[in-house]
């Protein structure tokens, strides 16, 4: 379990990378998407539940 939401948490913060050419005009949405995700299984992680 913990394997696959690390390689999907990997694929999110590549694709919230706003180097590429359709995704320079989306602003920080994406990254901020990405870094609650990050901050949401952090605290999962430190309570144990994951």
């Amino acid at each position: 379990m913990f394997t696959i939401l690390l390689v999907i948490l990997i694929l999110a913060l590549v694709g919230a990378l706003p180097t590429w050419p359709h995704s320079r005009s989306w602003g920080y949405g994406p990254s901020g998407v990405t870094g609650l995700i990050v901050i949401i299984l952090v605290i999962l992680l430190l309570t144990g539940r994951l």
